[in-house]
């Protein structure tokens, strides 16, 4: 039975680290080129006085580019819309959300309504708690500039992370994408090899709109890559990049919010009736089973494997050591994660964030 699990083992550690490999030099970043392409830079708002301030104040001091920001107060009720009202730059525009519709996620429905109000042809929509760097929007311009087939351009952040739970359970974003898809066949074209991350996501108008835009994934938790798919479902190309040296992003500031926040997305991705049970067996095998077993040489290799995966992982993307360190910990609080969020789905638990519910089912 031991060597059964030391051969588990040791085959869930080799497929990441293999992967990783590949996809490492698969995910680039951006060239230093700079275009001139104007840009609407979008972001819904709802209850983001801790962070729109910083938000806005990025976007504002962006070198190199014409630009225009809109910022939809989606029904805050703190003191978002007041600072918002108290920014003077001819540059900012601040609209308010009208109702949410049935049938739509709150932030899906914020960036339609931005999408709609947007004048330019590039539209670079981000979350209220991204901060750009000064060249980051006259670089995603120069892209789109050299490579007009690309259509919709999603980058990865530099995810910040300084309470317990954050730099344990956020590293996973890039785990997961790093470690699991098959990057090396993308071509950028089929929907079943999309990526993309919801924090950072630049469109062409046109193509937005062909595509059906966010009314099209009107009901997705996952906004990011649902429109990532969608884009690619209507023939148009999407690319993903890592943008750590283009973007910062502190999704969650409480452990609470931590967990709540991946609670309310898991049945959208790995926490489904099928799927959770292969990714426990995946990451369990691969990140918890070799530290538990009997040291022997293929146990001490496959353990080796994981520790230089999420090494690596680690380093490419600054996120600290103790995250690698403490992986096995990681990993399981991650699975228990998604089985409660898989349990509670089948309670009738409906996870709440910024005070809306997301019943079973809604999504």
């Amino acid at each position: 039975m031991t060597r059964k699990l030391e051969k588990l083992a040791f085959g869930a550690a080799l497929l990441p680290f293999v992967m990783t490999l590949l996809n490492l030099g698969r995910l680039r970043r951006l060239p230093d080129a700079s275009g001139h392409g104007a840009i609407s830079v979008l972001i819904p708002a709802r209850d983001e006085e801790e962070t729109i301030q910083g938000a806005i104040d990025t976007v504002l001091a962006s070198q190199g580019v014409e630009l225009e920001l809109i910022v939809l107060d989606d029904h805050s009720s703190d003191r978002t819309l007041e600072i918002l009202r108290a920014c003077d730059d001819p540059r900012l525009r601040v609209l308010q959300a009208p109702d949410l519709p049935e049938g739509w996620c709150g932030k899906t429905h914020a960036c339609a309504v931005l999408g709609e109000a947007a004048r330019y042809g590039l539209m670079l929509f981000i979350d209220a708690d991204v901060r750009l760097q000064p060249d980051a929007l006259a670089r995603l311009s120069g892209l789109m500039a050299e490579q007009p087939d690309v259509s919709f351009l999603s980058g990865v952040p530099r995810q910040v992370t300084r309470t317990f739970l954050e730099w344990l359970l956020l590293p996973f974003i890039h785990v997961l994408l790093l470690g699991y898809l098959p990057m090396v066949f993308d071509t950028g074209r089929k929907p079943a090899f999309a990526a993309a991350c919801g924090q950072l996501v630049l469109v062409r108008r046109r193509a937005y709109q062909a595509s059906g835009g966010h009314a099209a994934v009107r009901n997705r938790l996952h906004d990011g890559l649902a429109l990532a798919r969608q884009f690619r479902r209507h023939g148009f190309r999407a690319m993903l990049f890592d943008a750590t040296d283009l973007a910062s992003c502190r999704m969650y500031r409480r452990g609470a919010d931590v967990w709540n926040g991946l609670l309310k997305n898991a049945t959208e991705g790995m926490a489904t009736p099928r799927g959770l049970p292969v990714w426990s067996v995946l990451l369990g095998a691969a990140q918890i089973l070799p530290f538990v077993l009997p040291a022997t040489p293929v146990s001490r290799l496959a353990a080796g494997m994981t520790l230089l995966t999420r090494g690596l992982i680690s380093y490419r993307f600054r996120q600290g050591w103790g995250t690698v360190v403490l992986a096995p910990l990681g990993t399981a609080l991650l699975l228990l994660l998604q089985w409660q969020a898989l349990i509670g789905r089948y309670l009738g638990y409906a996870p709440r964030w910024r005070g809306r519910s997301y019943p079973p089912g809604s999504v």
